[in-house]
């Protein structure tokens, strides 16, 4: 044996059934060679499952993608839909308010339009009620209005005032003659104002839009102190009216009259 020449490996085969055994003889150099061949082939092999498992991954993320966009589309054309629908129903919502919700008459007996500094102006169709305080009797509203609520006290529930549906920032005017004592807003009532009109009487006037009076300003019957809305806890635009006496809650139709 050479023990400085190469060394090889012999590899025997030997047959089960007896047949003629066969033996083979490989250097180590070689042995080495398949396994580097081996190695690389094998590092190659997972390099290319990992690019295929990234491919795959992106284009399922660009598949899926492609149903949102789509499922996007879809619901951008319901909203365009329901979009529709909603200024048909506010049309419709108009001409039915045109039928059932009258604006007052001309001989309402006028207004009083706020200027600027919180002073007043008589109405064009004149009659306005004096100046100072008075008791409130007159309509709180430049139009005739829809009472959807009104006055509720007992086991029933409580709700102590009138609920007159109107379009928004319609004219709400001072039922009666007095001094603005609360201007504010609240949780429930939205924007509001309150007027004192002496002799143990006030009036609330609730949910408006915006409020046309400071607190202190004295106001003059059928002055407007304000825009009908929907603010604080309220579903749609209407006027919340309270009529007070003493504190405690009047029915505003034994003293106000609804125009016809």
């Amino acid at each position: 044996m050479n023990l400085l020449g190469p060394r090889d490996l012999t590899i025997m085969v030997v047959p089960d059934d007896g047949g003629v055994s066969r033996s083979y003889r490989i250097t180590y150099g070689r042995v080495r060679l398949l396994i580097v061949v081996g190695l690389v082939a094998g590092i190659m092999f997972v390099g290319m499952a990992g690019s295929w498992w990234y491919l795959a991954a992106r284009a399922a993320r660009v598949s899926d993608l492609e149903v949102r966009l789509e499922a996007m589309g879809h619901e951008q054309v319901r909203l365009e839909a329901v979009g529709a629908d909603l200024a048909a129903a506010e049309e419709q919502y108009a001409r039915l308010r045109s039928l059932l919700v009258p604006s007052l008459p001309p001989g309402d007996g006028g207004i009083w339009l706020p200027l600027s500094g919180g002073r007043a102006s008589d109405g064009e169709s004149g009659g306005v009620g004096v100046s100072g305080a008075t008791i409130p009797n007159v309509w709180p509203l430049s139009e005739k209005g829809l009472i959807t609520q009104g006055l509720l006290q007992g086991v029933e529930g409580e709700h102590p005032g009138l609920d007159i549906a109107v379009q928004t920032d319609s004219y709400i005017r001072a039922a009666g003659g007095g001094k603005v004592v609360e201007v504010g807003t609240d949780e429930v009532y939205g924007l509001f104002v309150v007027i004192d009109h002496g002799e143990g009487y006030s009036t609330v006037y609730a949910h408006t839009s915006a409020q046309m009076v400071e607190q202190g300003q004295q106001v003059r019957e059928r002055e407007v102190i304000a825009l009908s809305g929907s603010s604080g806890q309220s579903t749609a635009p209407h006027l919340h009216f309270e009529i007070r006496l003493n504190g405690s809650a009047v029915d505003p139709l034994t003293m106000v009259e609804q125009p016809n």
